[in-house]
């Protein structure tokens, strides 16, 4: 079943992904941290999830500006658990891991290592064509272990492991350059989805944790994965050209000053997106937060929630912004590209 005309010309772009970064590549050089002083260290006051899992090292200081711990960061996992996992289980994910805390060391981390009991293990066909074994969340204890192997941050595949090879979201992350006011990015985002709207496609949103918003459509059934990176491609390059002072589509820093980049990149097999609810490792400990559009008008920032306001956000919802998305029937055709 095609999910898109495949009479398309492709644009060369890189699939790698990085496997590893240092603490200083995960600053977000764009935004000054404020420091703050450290908060009195506490004992949990969550309950754990599960007696398997034993939260070490939990008074580690793994936010050094903020004070925040490795026990706080498995608290904030445990409260937002039942938002976040549906966005994970099931589906290929790497971490970024600081297992000394973000003063040292962090590394993206997506195949399997020694001492992970309760993750999900798949083997995956990679670019190469050698196989790997890939870790994915399984449920809650998944997670957790993660968490006490130094996990912050989740970014999942638009994919699950029993169908691997179809995309079911397209994602696409608009990324400000500098002197980009935040008002733009919201324009941005809203002029993407009505565009996506006339090609028939309902969209959501949320904040990245970063500078900006990801716009993501949900396929069902999902479609190929060549196919959605041509329609996610050819929807960047015409939205750049037809608002070329707005956007750009091209990955060139260089170019990007005063224009929001439509990054179309993360929907090749194997690239990843941050999970919503996820935490980022950046001075903060900023949460991507997922939105429903008529809120989008009321944020100051692409990290307005962070590992302390989010669960109070969570706690006051009475739904779910992303309600139906997983029951939205729709796919990529001629039409919608």
């Amino acid at each position: 079943m095609a999910c898109i005309d495949n009479n398309l010309l492709r644009q060369p772009s890189p699939k790698t992904m990085r496997t590893a970064k240092t603490a200083e590549d995960l600053t977000d050089s764009h935004r000054a941290a404020s420091k703050s002083t450290a908060p009195k260290r506490r004992k949990s006051s969550v309950a754990p999830m599960s007696a398997e899992i034993a939260i070490t090292h939990p008074d580690r200081v793994v936010f050094p500006d903020d004070g925040i711990t490795k026990q706080d960061v498995a608290d904030y996992y445990a409260i937002v658990m039942k938002w976040f996992l549906p966005g994970v289980v099931n589906r290929p994910t790497s971490v970024i891991r600081c297992p000394e805390g973000m003063a040292k060391d962090c590394f993206f981390q997506k195949h399997m290592i020694t001492g992970l009991k309760h993750v999900g293990v798949v083997n995956l066909k990679e670019e190469s064509g050698t196989r790997a074994t890939y870790i994915y969340p399984q449920d809650a204890d998944s997670v957790l272990e993660l968490v006490q192997f130094g996990a912050l941050e989740f970014h999942p595949w638009g994919a699950t492991v029993d169908r691997s090879e179809l995309a079911d979201r397209v994602i696409f992350d608009l990324d400000p350059g500098d002197n980009v006011p935040w008002p733009r990015v919201v324009a941005a985002a809203r002029l993407l989805r009505k565009l996506l709207a006339q090609s028939g496609l309902e969209s959501f949103v949320r904040t990245t944790g970063g500078k900006g918003l990801h716009v993501v459509v949900p396929l069902k059934p999902g479609c190929a994965w060549p196919q959605v990176k041509d329609f996610a491609q050819v929807f960047a390059f015409r939205l750049a050209q037809a608002h070329p002072e707005e956007f750009i589509a091209t990955a060139t820093k260089a170019q990007r000053s005063g224009k929001i980049y439509l990054d179309y990149l993360r929907n090749s097999r194997g690239a990843t997106s941050v999970a919503s609810y996820s935490l980022r490792a950046r001075a903060g400990a900023p949460v991507a937060m997922p939105l429903r559009w008529s809120e989008l008008g009321k944020l100051k920032s692409g990290h307005d929630f962070d590992i302390h306001t989010a669960p109070k956000r969570l706690a006051r919802l009475r739904s779910d912004p992303w309600a139906g998305i997983d029951e939205v029937r729709q796919r990529i055709s001629k039409k919608s590209g």
